[in-house]
């Protein structure tokens, strides 16, 4: 393999790595401790400003359950239909459902959040790089963007630059809410191909900014 092809091989594993650990349900800090790298050394690596190690691709392999082969993008696509992954769920009742077994480029999960017990919160809000697309299927979801707190309903939609604080939460107690995400960890977007003019702005449909 020439040299350039390693160091593109080495380059698309950061977004390859951050798929794995969010297929996994883990956090850096999880990963971190689970493995003894860095916290802040994951991030550089799964950001694309850092190179990871053989030693350190041997340790997130065996700790995410992928092969080498999957992480350098070499992976043979399988013969048989693949069957869908088992739902990933969290201690606050939240349950993620991944759609796609690959890792890297865009990926897609449906998540469902439990019926909220009281008023909610404001979600709490995390930012880095990517761009996503989200859209209700059922309920009532709180969406905090930045300084903007907006409420979609099942049909409505969003995308944004992930880069911008953001968070969800059940915006109702009457039940759960469920939600479908794409995500591109690079930046990668969905390519519309209709006749219609493009939509500008962050928030789609019948999207309504209001204050829960």
């Amino acid at each position: 393999m020439a040299v350039d092809e390693v160091d593109g091989t080495l380059a698309a594993m950061g977004p390859r790595l951050r798929a794995a650990r969010e297929q996994h349900g883990a956090t850096l800090a999880g990963i971190s401790c689970a493995t003894g790298i860095s916290s802040s050394t994951l991030s550089r690596i799964e950001t694309g400003r850092r190179k990871p190690t053989l030693e350190v691709v041997l340790r997130l392999a065996k700790e995410y359950g992928v092969s080498l082969d999957e992480l350098a993008g070499t992976a043979t696509a399988p013969e048989a239909e693949p069957r869908a992954s088992a739902p990933l769920g969290f201690g606050d009742g939240k349950v993620v459902l991944p759609l796609t077994r690959y890792v890297g480029g865009l990926h897609a999960h449906k998540h469902v959040l439990p019926a909220a017990e009281g008023p909610p919160a404001r979600p709490g809000q995390v930012s880095h790089q990517g761009y996503e697309w989200l859209c209700v299927l059922y309920g009532r979801l709180w969406l905090a963007l930045g300084d903007r707190n907006l409420v979609l309903t099942a049909g409505d939609a969003a995308e944004f630059d992930t880069r911008i604080p953001h968070g969800v939460a059940n915006a109702g107690s009457a039940g759960p809410v469920e939600y479908l995400i794409l995500f591109g960890p690079q930046g990668e977007r969905l390519r519309p191909r209709t006749s219609q003019p493009p939509v500008s702005g962050l928030v789609r449909d019948r999207l309504r900014d209001e204050h829960v």
